[in-house]
């Protein structure tokens, strides 16, 4: 028998704040992403963020930054604070960022570029200031393949190089991965390269058609299905847990393993303790110069700090309500019995349809199931 925490494991959903809910959502995220700089020396052909060799003369400054802390700290639950980019270590006071939101009570983590910047000393300084856990990127199972993607030779020695570093002054590691064209046949290998080293996360994010990113790049809806069964697979193998960023639907496939593994026969499916998170629900972001949006992947401004407080535009925004609402949903999704615990990449939608919340281009799930819905009602829906 397996347990939920298990379950939870395998569907994507954090077991880092056993005391976070589906009824936080309407007043607190669980992590929030705080894009330090977009500065930063690789060129990777995904980049959210269309990142640049230098920093942004507007992005804000210590005062603002540290302001911004403290503003998060405000919440009813602060949230997981995640320091992204560009490159979090081209900024010269990201250590005393860093130690300010751990003093402020805010566990935290970070995910710089793999460059030369990221020094011995450097991660001995992020340990030494609290940080919670490093993530850093690898995007293939091969150098050539890597490289590539992020388009700088030897990133991915590099890569290596940082997760060895962090591993010897053992400073939490979490690998992300980015799923797309020139990687899906690599699924399988690459979980077997992570398994050499003492990660405690592989976060594998599906790719979203914003900034760099093309929506030619992406997998097809019937190739999340297999990706899903290749991950699925490799969490009953694997020492580190896995999840998925971006979709959601991993939580749908999860569930109905489960089912099938348990033999059920149930026409409702069984839904453990997930909290399902997405775009805007438990998730918020605020850009290098204060841009508070759902996502870092869903660009659409809600309100900007410090003219506004993150916590008030987290709670109020309209876009913010409306994506914490399963009755907004359209299409399949707004049909589908998991709509509560997936609903779609709501960022997907958007950037595939300008409609932050039509139906999930890439479910393969969804499209038989709608039909079936329209012509039968009666079918109960799912609560988390």
């Amino acid at each position: 028998m397996v347990s939920k925490d298990t379950i939870q494991m395998r569907a994507g959903a954090s077991t880092a704040r056993p005391d976070y809910t589906a009824q936080d959502f309407p007043h607190s995220p669980l992590v929030t992403f705080y894009e330090v700089t977009r500065a930063c020396n690789l060129l990777c052909r995904h980049c959210r963020a269309e990142a640049q060799p230098h920093r942004d003369p507007h992005e804000l400054d210590s005062a603002a930054s540290l302001a911004l802390i403290n503003n998060l700290a405000e919440f009813p639950k602060p949230p997981l604070l995640v320091l992204t980019g560009g490159d979090p270590i081209k900024r010269h006071d990201i250590f005393q960022i860093v130690h300010h939101a751990v003093t402020s009570g805010l566990k935290t983590a970070m995910t710089p570029s793999a460059t030369k910047l990221v020094t011995t000393n450097a991660i001995h300084r992020l340990k030494k200031a609290g940080l919670h856990r490093l993530a850093v990127s690898l995007d293939a199972a091969d150098a050539p393949t890597h490289d590539g993607f992020r388009r700088v030779p030897g990133s991915f020695q590099r890569t290596l190089e940082i997760i060895a570093d962090a591993a010897a002054c053992d400073l939490p590691l979490q690998v992300n991965t980015t799923i797309a064209r020139h990687n899906f046949h690599q699924i399988d290998a690459i979980a077997e390269v992570l398994a050499a080293f003492p990660i405690v996360l592989w976060s594998v994010f599906f790719l979203v058609p914003t900034g760099r990113a093309l929506a030619d790049q992406r997998i097809t809806a019937d190739e999340f299905e297999t990706a899903f069964e290749k991950l699925f697979q490799q969490s009953r193998r694997q020492k580190y847990a896995i999840k998925t960023t971006e979709a959601p639907h991993y939580r749908r496939f999860v569930i109905e393993k489960m089912k099938q593994d348990a033999g059920s026969a149930s026409p409702r499916p069984v839904i453990p303790n997930i909290v399902g998170t997405n775009d805007g629900r438990g998730v918020m972001f605020i850009s290098h110069v204060g841009e508070i949006f759902p996502s870092g992947f869903l660009p659409v401004e809600c309100g900007r700090f410090p003219r506004d407080s993150v916590v008030h535009t987290y709670q109020f925004a309209p876009l913010f309500v409306a994506l914490r609402d399963p009755d907004k949903l359209k299409g399949k999704c707004g049909a589908c019995r998991y709509r509560d615990i997936c609903g779609g990449s709501r960022a997907r939608s958007y950037g595939l349809t300008g409609d932050p919340l039509a139906a999930e281009p890439d479910c393969a799930y969804g499209a038989s199931y709608y039909q079936q819905e329209i012509s039968n009602r009666s079918l109960p829906l799912c609560s988390a």
